[in-house]
């Protein structure tokens, strides 16, 4: 058996499995296409999660569709970020073409234009469906990690949070927990101290601070009602396919902080509400997070260990997690490890850096003797990659450079036209999109704080009048001083008698005058 047919047997025995998988493509050896040779993945390890990595160019977002087409084929519901903007174009057919008809041949499957049940999503302004969740949904603990905030000041908003549940002081967006933040330092400082305990103010001054931050990524979007239920995530459409719900982030590559926050309240939301599933020969959701160093690049040790706990524990919800990223190396090695499928395209290199970066990654994979990892890596064209996954009993495949299927929908994105027409029909949209603004702690105790000035005003009031009648029925007039003292009864009678003079002088003259006398 020559080196090329033993190659082939061993890719051929290594991806058959037992139950049921989806075709990624057809393997390739010293670059020569082998025909009908063809590398699969089974459905029941996609929950070990995965990793899709590759340079700009080489293709990661078209496997990332391909993987998402043919999931939603099986029924398996989609998730996608779409921070470039061209994944939405898996919602419309694609366009027949020689290349894709040429390509789909040699792996020994038939292609046909065909688009996915699409649901666009958004925790911005961007168009789809608004994603938003409460402040009490997100809790203290994980709150706290995003805001990276030390023991003390987690016992703080921890302590926040315990008064008003027992207050019912709904904290359903920023404004509600900024206002509870400052009332447990000002107006309701006695109140807390009473029943709580002492209050640090310079722990709630960084508390603040630290929500200033976050809502300048744009976190007053993110945070309110209606809060979005994740089971509607696996909805089937009417032909029992899964939909591919796409997030749309295009304005959120220079805020990693919220694209962070909504990652670790989503996932702490599916691991809650999802029931366990255990051994399942098919995952209910699939997750998939491209340009996943927008987690990492910001993430304190607190949230990557809250990340790499939720990686860990989430599979046996029936869930798997893909990070689409440029190099490995942006995942951190605690999470790396547990990636169970890894698709790795083309790197580039041009520095020394660059170099070293590609022996690393050369080193994650299984060793084979058909090629030498490290030089392969450099050398696949545009759609090829590296693939190893698991098979059914957990053990790494063979590690094979494969020619990856091309996609059936559009590989491109979509109009303004078109992202209106799908939020217009879809169900989502018309429930979560409007936006709701009941009253919770920031108008409760705003309420309260006016009825407290209030009352306050109307004691000051009274008690300023019962002063003054008091004063009034204490202190006697200044006519009965006047009256009542020595001088004031001489002037009195000094006065009297002047008027009576005038007027006795003025009678008697008008008498003389008349000739009474």
């Amino acid at each position: 058996m020559d080196n090329k047919e033993k190659f082939r047997e061993v890719i051929s025995t290594g991806y058959t499995f037992s139950g049921d998988s989806i075709i990624l493509g057809t393997s390739i050896l010293d670059g020569e296409i082998l025909e009908n040779n063809q590398v699969k993945a089974p459905l029941k390890t996609f929950n070990r999660h995965g990793l899709i990595a590759g340079a700009t160019g080489t293709g990661k977002t078209k496997t990332l569709q391909v993987i998402c087409e043919k999931l939603t084929d099986k029924g398996v519901s989609i998730l996608a970020m779409d921070i470039k903007g061209d994944l939405s174009g898996i919602s419309q057919p694609g366009e027949a073409n020689p290349k894709a008809t040429e390509r789909s041949q040699k792996i020994g499957i038939e292609w046909k234009p065909q688009g996915a049940s699409t649901e666009l999503m958004s925790i911005s302004d961007e168009k789809g469906v608004k994603l938003r969740a409460t402040i009490s949904e997100f809790g203290p603990v994980l709150l706290s990690r995003i805001l990276d905030l030390n023991d003390t000041q987690s016992g703080v908003l921890s302590l926040v949070f315990k008064y008003a549940d027992d207050k019912s002081l709904p904290l359903l967006d920023i404004k509600d927990l900024r206002k509870v933040l400052q009332y447990v330092t000002a107006e309701g400082k006695e109140e807390i101290e009473a029943t709580y305990g002492a209050v640090s103010p310079a722990s709630v001054g960084t508390i603040l601070r630290q929500l200033i931050a976050l809502e300048e990524q744009g976190a007053d979007k993110f945070f309110g009602e209606k809060s979005f239920d994740v089971e509607d995530l696996l909805r089937k459409d009417d032909n029992g396919r899964g939909y591919v719900n796409i997030i749309r982030l295009v304005d959120l590559q220079s805020k990693p902080r919220l694209f962070s926050t909504f990652m670790l309240c989503l996932l702490a939301e599916i691991y809650e509400k999802f029931p366990e599933r255990g051994d399942a020969d098919m995952p209910e959701l699939i997750i998939f997070i491209d340009e996943a160093h927008l987690i990492f690049d910001q993430a304190s040790k607190a949230l990557l260990d809250q990340i790499t706990t939720m990686v860990k524990l989430i599979r046996s919800k029936g869930v798997g997690l893909f990070f689409v990223t440029q190099n490995p190396t942006d995942v951190p090695n605690e999470i790396l490890g547990q990636l169970g499928m890894k698709i790795q395209h083309a790197l580039r290199a041009f520095t020394a850096v660059d170099r070293k970066a590609i022996k690393l990654t050369a080193e994650n994979y299984p060793e084979t003797e058909f090629y030498k990892t490290e030089d392969i890596l450099t050398q696949m064209g545009i759609g090829e990659a590296l693939v190893t996954v698991l098979n059914e009993k957990g053990i790494p495949t063979p590690l094979a450079h494969t020619l990856i299927a091309p996609p059936q929908s559009r590989m491109d994105i979509l109009s303004p036209i078109e992202m209106d027409a799908l939020v217009d029909k879809s169900s989502l949209a018309r429930e979560y999109n409007e936006s709701l603004d009941r009253e919770s702690a920031f108008e409760i105790l705003t309420k309260k704080l006016e009825q407290a000035r209030n009352q306050q005003q109307a004691a000051e009031q009274a008690n300023q009048e019962a002063k003054e009648q008091k004063k009034a029925a204490e202190e006697p007039s200044m006519i009965e001083e006047a009256i009542n003292s020595r001088a004031g009864q001489t002037i009195i009678k000094e006065v009297t008698r002047g008027l009576l003079g005038v007027l006795g002088l003025s009678t008697s003259t008008r008498r003389k005058k008349s000739g009474w006398f």
